[in-house]
Order: C-alpha cells, then sequence, then structure tokens
C-alpha cells in the first residue's frame, strides 16, 4: 500500500476522491497494470518474431493492415456498448476472453511445441481488437469515479501507472525474446529466450489475476450516466450528430490524434524494420527503444500537468506535437542507436503528455453519458486512417535496405499538416466550454 499512497500523493488526488473511490481506483489501476505487463511483452516479442524468426516483416504489416481495417467495424460497436452497461462488467468479460485466447493457444504451443503463424498473428489481432474496447472502457471507467476537477490529476495517474509498467515489462522482454549470457562478479548468468508460447501463457494468467481483482470493485459513481439501449447505429448517428453540432471538438479531436496514430505504428511496425534494416541490430535493442519510450511516457505522467500548470491544454498539445515532428524527421535523417534512444524518449512525452492533455479536454467537454459514441466516432477516422497507413508501409520497399526512413518522413509531414487547425482554431479551443 505505502506505493499506492506514494502514487497517489504525487497525483494529488483530492480528499472527497478518497473517501469515495480511492479503494476502486487502486484495484482498477492494479488490474489494468498486471494484464498490461504480460500483454506488453506479448506485443514487443510477436512483430520481433515475424521480423527476425520467420523474416516476414511484410507479411507481417500486411496482417497489421487487415487487422486495422477490420477493427473500425468493432470499434463503432466497441464504443456504444461502453455507454450501455456497466464499465466494470465490461472489463471482467474482456479479462474472461483474453484469457480463453492466451490461454488455449499457449497450450497447443506446448502440445505441439511450436505456434504457427497463422497463431500467432491470431494473437496479435486479437489483442489489436481488445485494445479497441479496453482503453476507451478504462478512462471512461476513471471519469466515472472521479470527480471533474480531478480529471486530469486521474488521466495522469493513469498514464504513470501504464508506462511504469510498460518500463518494467521492455526490461523484461530483453531478457524473455532475445535471452542474456553475461559475466557478473565472476559468475556467468545466463537466461534462456522463452518460446512464444510460453510467453502467451503468462499473458493468459495475469488476465486471471486481473478479473479478480475487478470483481472486487465497489464504487460511487461521481457523474450520473443515462443508459441508452438504441440500436449500435443509432447510438454511433447521436455521436455524429453531437460532433457535427460541435466541429471546434471534432477538428481537435482528430487533429491531437495524430502523433498517436504514428507512435502505434511505429512501435508494432516501423521500430522493427528500423532496427533490423536500416540499423543492422537485434531485438534486445527494440525492447531497449521500448522501454525508453515508457521512459519518456512516465515522465510526462508525473510532470507534463506541472510543466503546463500555467497553459492552457490546446498551447501544451500543439507544443508537444512539435516535438513529436522534429523526433520523426531526425530518425528519418540519422542511422545511430543512441539517437533512437533519445528520440525514442521525446516520442513518449509528446505522446503520452498529449494523450492525457487531449482525454482531460474531451472530458471537460463532452458529457459522460455521450463519451463512448463520441469517441468511437473518433476512433473510427484513427483506424482508417492506420488502416492506409500500415497498408501503404507493408509494400516491400519500406522493407528493403534503409527505405524504412521515409516513413518517418511521411509521419512528419502528417503531423505537420495536422498542427495547422490548432493553430488556426486556437483562441476558439482555448475559450470553448461544455455544452450540457
Amino acid at each position: 500500500m505505502q506505493l499506492w499512497d506514494s502514487i497517489f500523493a504525487k497525483a494529488k488526488v483530492s480528499q472527497n476522491q478518497t473517501l469515495k473511490n480511492r479503494k476502486a481506483l487502486i484495484l482498477l489501476l492494479s488490474a489494468n497494470a498486471i494484464s498490461h505487463f504480460a500483454q506488453g511483452i506479448s506485443m514487443l516479442a510477436i512483430p520481433w518474431y515475424f521480423a527476425k524468426n520467420l523474416n516476414a516483416a511484410s507479411t507481417f504489416a500486411s496482417i497489421y493492415a487487415v487487422a486495422t481495417f477490420l477493427s473500425l467495424f468493432w470499434g463503432l460497436y466497441a464504443g456504444t456498448l461502453i455507454d450501455r452497461f456497466p464499465r466494470k462488467n465490461i472489463f471482467i468479460g474482456i479479462c474472461a476472453a483474453s484469457a480463453i485466447v492466451l490461454l488455449s493457444i499457449s497450450s497447443y504451443g506446448f502440445a505441439t511445441g511450436a505456434i504457427p503463424m497463422f497463431g500467432v498473428a491470431f494473437v496479435f489481432c486479437f489483442t489489436l481488437f481488445n485494445y479497441n474496447i479496453h482503453y476507451p472502457t478504462l478512462y471512461a471507467f476513471g471519469q466515472e469515479i472521479t470527480e471533474k476537477k480531478n480529471y486530469s490529476k486521474t488521466n495522469s495517474l493513469l498514464e504513470v501507472m501504464g508506462q511504469s509498467i510498460n518500463v518494467f515489462s521492455g526490461a523484461i522482454a530483453v531478457l524473455l525474446i532475445e535471452g542474456i549470457d553475461v559475466q557478473l562478479l565472476g559468475q556467468e548468468i545466463v537466461v534462456e529466450a522463452w518460446q512464444i508460447h510460453e510467453i502467451f501463457l503468462m499473458d493468459g494468467i495475469t488476465y486471471l489475476i486481473a478479473m479478480s481483482l475487478i470483481y472486487y470493485i465497489k464504487y460511487v459513481p461521481t457523474v450520473s450516466n443515462t443508459i441508452s439501449k438504441d440500436p449500435v447505429l443509432v447510438r454511433l448517428k447521436e455521436g455524429i450528430q453531437y460532433l457535427k453540432k460541435r466541429p471546434l471538438i471534432f477538428h481537435f479531436g482528430n487533429a491531437s490524434y495524430t502523433v498517436f496514430i504514428f507512435v502505434l505504428i511505429s512501435t508494432h511496425l516501423l521500430w522493427p524494420i528500423y532496427i533490423e534494416k536500416h540499423l543492422g541490430e537485434l531485438g534486445n535493442i527494440y525492447a531497449i527503444t521500448k522501454m525508453n519510450y515508457a521512459a519518456g511516457a512516465l515522465f510526462a505522467g508525473f510532470f507534463v500537468s506541472l510543466i503546463f500548470r500555467k497553459s492552457n491544454i490546446v498551447f501544451s498539445i500543439i507544443i508537444l506535437m512539435l516535438l513529436a515532428l522534429c523526433s520523426f524527421f531526425i530518425l528519418s535523417i540519422t542511422k545511430s542507436v543512441a539517437i533512437l534512444f533519445g528520440l525514442a524518449i521525446g516520442l513518449g512525452i509528446a505522446n503520452a503528455g498529449i494523450r492525457i492533455q487531449r482525454i482531460t479536454y474531451l472530458f471537460n467537454h463532452i458529457p459522460n453519458n455521450i463519451i463512448g459514441r463520441t469517441n468511437s466516432v473518433f476512433q473510427s477516422i484513427n483506424i482508417l486512417l492506420r488502416s492506409i497507413l500500415i497498408g501503404l508501409f507493408s509494400l516491400a520497399f519500406f522493407s528493403t535496405g534503409s527505405n524504412i526512413t521515409w516513413a518517418f518522413v511521411i509521419a512528419g509531414v502528417a503531423t505537420l499538416l495536422s498542427v495547422a487547425p490548432l493553430l488556426i482554431y486556437y483562441k476558439k479551443l482555448r475559450d470553448l466550454r461544455m455544452e450540457e
């Protein structure tokens, strides 16, 4: 409990929230951290498994593109579920389904000695689909159990815990993906690389633990949530209509999503190719890159609100997007592991900081009972763009030599174009108030 007390102290959670839902928030964060730990290792291991073990980076990119496009339709439905059913029940369902999938495929691997390519791809696709409901539910649940004045602090807390686990899982991934053989104090320390089905087993078990923690969550809602039982298409239409009447929020929500799109693509697709083809390095460099990214995101979780405490949210997002823009362009013109590590930290700060500020802005401008439906609209556009970009990057051209650097040029240009509407509508976005 001392760890949690320290984290809550850093986040400066209000006394009212502590009295009402402190235990619920602890259980939510604990469950998310436990499942996220093994999930992070799996999602690091799979892209590298395709790139290095199977020499099938282009195949993985194609699978990633198709899965991302299909998740568009699932994402539309998932957003409406978040507004219709208790978030606690959704979390339990997510954990149960994930445990069944991971443990079943892992069992096959133990029984036969290996998992075929389509089995590993299925785990990746399933986890990708999982993201589409897990994170919107997590943040909506966080909003539901937090007073409005503490939205930013709770979002920072969620980011701090998530990225702390990313750092830890990245460190463990270094050991599990490549293994180690080092001399320490005259003693040889050997850690054998894990098989992919062993990693999946650990992942599946953590989902069962997370499910048991979520089961015991009890809380007092801080906002009223009017449950809608309208059909999915009707509820999606409500989200579109809400944003159509509020074009500033629509522009803000999409423009501030750009860095997230390219960081997500980089994590699962671009970095493994960049490291293997452009830098000629091994899987430990990939895992350390992800660790550095997580360390930057962790820094943002603790300090982004403090750094920009005298500025408004829109201004902070513009600055962070410019940081990401510079990082993308520098990656495209350099060939250095040290620079990659440093820029990964910068991208972690930028992406996590934008996410914290973006979610806080949306929470402050969109009522809780409609947040899932509006997120479905933003997420659908996000997924459509990611599908197009991943499809583009799956071309053999980007897996040849150092051509992957052109992907970061594209990322930089897209980020530059996305900053424009935030600059154009800056004053209006800054002064915007929620319409009840």
